[in-house]
């Protein structure tokens, strides 16, 4: 294997700016004084979390969910093969990284769906308290997901975390992408920034 390319650039920059937009958005959930910073970010999460399905469908070969989303057992047999030492390497989103990215991108959409209500003063204690609940479990799967990293990162001696800001990781010359797509970060960036200007009204 070689150092190819994997990740285009809309699919790191979206990756950081969710996590950047979750971070903020945690911290300054609980406090009126920054309540429009909270919203905002919220909006600019659900605006991320669009796109990102968009290019789920649509983008290069790793970022989309054709390419990372796997049986079940699949996911399982590579858990299993970690324990083990011998877990296949994915040029991409291994089976279970898949997993964790659809929960995630599902949450960030309930956390939306939930919120953006709670802001207008619409549903009550019942949706506040489910808006808390998503979060968290959003957060749960965040520590997961950083774990899981940490862990392949070890297991198949990369730093994947550096991979998803260079865009480059191992992997066979017939897996790389062609192209970065940088115009697509202008719609990432729209996306986000749209949604969180309608969203705080």
């Amino acid at each position: 294997m070689e150092r190819i390319l994997v990740w285009d650039w809309p699919t790191r920059i979206g990756h950081w700016l969710m996590a950047t937009s979750f971070v903020v958005a945690y911290l300054t959930g609980d406090s009126e004084t920054w309540r429009l910073v909270h919203v905002f970010a919220g909006g600019a999460l659900a605006g991320l979390v669009a796109f990102r399905v968009l290019w789920g469908l649509i983008g290069t070969r790793h970022a989309r969910f054709s390419d990372f989303l796997r049986a079940p057992s699949t996911a399982w047999r590579y858990l299993t093969g970690l324990l083990s030492g011998k877990a296949p390497h994915y040029a991409g989103h291994n089976p279970a990284g898949g997993y964790a990215i659809f929960a995630l991108l599902l949450l960030g959409a309930l956390a939306a769906v939930s919120g953006w209500p709670v802001y207008q003063d619409i549903g009550g204690d019942w949706l506040e308290e489910l808006h808390e609940v998503v979060v968290n479990l959003m957060l749960l799967v965040v520590g997961v997901h950083l774990a899981g990293v940490l862990i392949g990162s070890f297991a198949h001696g990369e730093n994947l975390p550096r991979a998803m800001v260079t865009g480059y990781k191992l992997g066979k010359p017939g897996e790389a992408i062609s192209r970065g797509h940088l115009w697509a970060v202008s719609i990432l960036v729209g996306s986000a920034l749209a949604a969180a200007w309608w969203l705080s009204r």
